[in-house]
């Protein structure tokens, strides 16, 4: 089995809300050096660790995380709609390797995931089903939430499952760094705002609508200066891209949920897919990081980065 990892902060607002050409070259440049480096790995299989913005999971039952043996995209932000190209089989087995190795793990036979899923998949592999692919929900909005270190449990675990699968495995993980856009908390909600987030009632088309002009207002206010939400923090950021880059992921385990929110912003547990797929990848072997991309992109409300590894 040889394995390789890939990290791809999404955003809601790219395509919509986008910076000045030179940012989006950039970021086209560190989108191709990925695409590059995943054709020439020519992974078999890969493994997707994403979060949810509440169009999945809710607070009737939320799970730290979740694994899929089958998915389905809601279409959000302009993103594919329709069934993700689950590899069942593989999903199954690391899913009893998972538990044999002591993680409570969900499995969910019908999951349905968003944009954190989808924009990865579309933007490095064209669509949302070119790849055979393991779908991963880690909570990263859902108050509350639990340590990183089993996160990072949780990361090695798979990665040990998906060892003795003997397949070239690509672990790919998405989210964006430190952000804050206005995704809603259950705590302090109006009645009609909980009960979505509780009972998880699909939006219409024209509330679906409503949500995302909001979020694209949102993104314009921040860039105008204008936003209450806390700032990108590049160098928190890069910390944990050093991290990343060096293998220290046992560094991470000393992270508490307060700290990371206060230093990243609201969704900065984002970053806990990051560190599940470079667990996976580490489980095996020492990796090398070949190549790492960072800017804080306001326009898109995150500090946006790629990464590659692979195997020594």
């Amino acid at each position: 089995m040889t394995a390789a990892a890939v990290g791809l902060s999404h955003s809601p607002l790219i395509g919509k809300n986008d910076p000045e050409p030179d940012v989006l070259a950039r970021v086209d440049e560190a989108l191709t050096t990925a695409k590059d480096f995943i054709r020439d790995f020519d992974p078999e299989l890969v493994v997707l660790f994403a979060p949810d913005h509440y169009n999945g999971f809710f607070y009737r039952e939320m799970p730290p995380f979740c694994l899929a043996t089958a998915a389905h995209a809601v279409g959000d932000f302009g993103t594919t709609a329709g069934p993700l190209s689950v590899d069942t089989a593989a999903a199954a087995a690391i899913a009893r390797g998972v538990l044999d190795r002591g993680v409570d793990l969900t499995i969910s036979s019908r999951m349905t995931v968003d944009h954190g899923f989808a924009q990865p998949l579309e933007m490095l592999f064209g669509g949302i089903d070119r790849v055979p692919v393991v779908p991963v929900f880690v909570n990263g909005v859902a108050t509350p939430l639990g340590p990183v270190a089993r996160i990072r449990a949780l990361g090695t675990a798979i990665g040990a499952a998906a060892g003795e699968l003997d397949r070239r495995v690509l672990y790919l993980a998405s989210g964006g760094l430190s952000h804050e856009p206005p995704v809603p908390v259950l705590e302090g909600a109006p009645p009609k705002v909980a009960d979505a987030l509780i009972e998880g009632h699909p939006p219409t088309p024209e509330q679906r609508a409503r949500g995302e002009h909001r979020v694209v207002r949102a993104g314009r206010d921040y860039v105008a200066g204008t936003s209450t939400m806390t700032p990108i923090n590049p160098a928190w950021d890069n910390q944990l891209l050093d991290l990343l880059e060096t293998g220290a992921l046992t560094a991470f385990d000393a992270w508490t949920v307060d700290g990371m929110a206060e230093q990243g912003g609201g969704s900065a547990h984002e970053v806990r897919t990051w560190i599940a797929a470079y667990a996976a990848l580490a489980a095996t072997g020492d990796y090398t990081l070949d190549y790492r991309f960072y800017e804080a992109i306001p326009a898109w409300i995150a500090g946006f980065a790629v990464t590659t590894a692979r195997q020594r």
